[in-house]
């Protein structure tokens, strides 16, 4: 089976960087992100969508990564795109989510354009939500209470 690309999903919640609202300051990030890992910086743009929500895309020969930032929500979702087989979005993940200190982060490992010697060709999808800061799911408690006095 051949992998074209790799994707990454990723949301995150509630950040905290006092840059959220600068727009050349994380276009300033993803810069020296790319450079960090030498890719091949194309463009880097940034448009704004709508008051307190705007889109940056990086375009670099090895791929590209797009962001949309909702400044009043101090969430950003975005996604990483990589044009190899063995390539490692993750890596690029760490570096905006340092870069963008949220509480919590949600993200999607996506394999593209996987070509199969089988016509049923389906998705794999991996998602991981990981919130940063323990909470303890009481929740989750009080239904194994439940249960164990339900069955006796």
């Amino acid at each position: 089976m051949k992998i074209l690309a790799r994707q990454l999903t990723m949301d995150f919640y509630h950040c905290k960087n006092s840059k959220l609202q600068e727009m050349e300051a994380i276009k300033s990030m993803l810069r020296d992100l790319l450079g960090g890992f030498g890719c091949r910086i194309i463009d880097v743009q940034g448009h704004e969508i709508e008051k307190q929500h705007y889109a940056i895309a990086a375009l670099f020969g090895e791929g590209h990564i797009m962001l949309h930032v909702y400044t009043d929500l101090r969430y950003v979702a975005g996604d990483v795109f990589l044009f190899a087989e063995n390539a490692q979005p993750e890596d690029f993940f760490k570096g905006i989510r340092k870069f963008f200190q949220p509480d919590k982060t949600k993200t999607t490992f996506l394999k593209r354009g996987e070509i199969a010697a089988s016509s049923d060709i389906r998705p794999k999808v991996k998602t991981r939500v990981a919130p940063l800061r323990k909470i303890h799911n009481t929740g989750a408690k009080v239904i194994r209470i439940l249960a164990r006095r339900n069955r006796s």
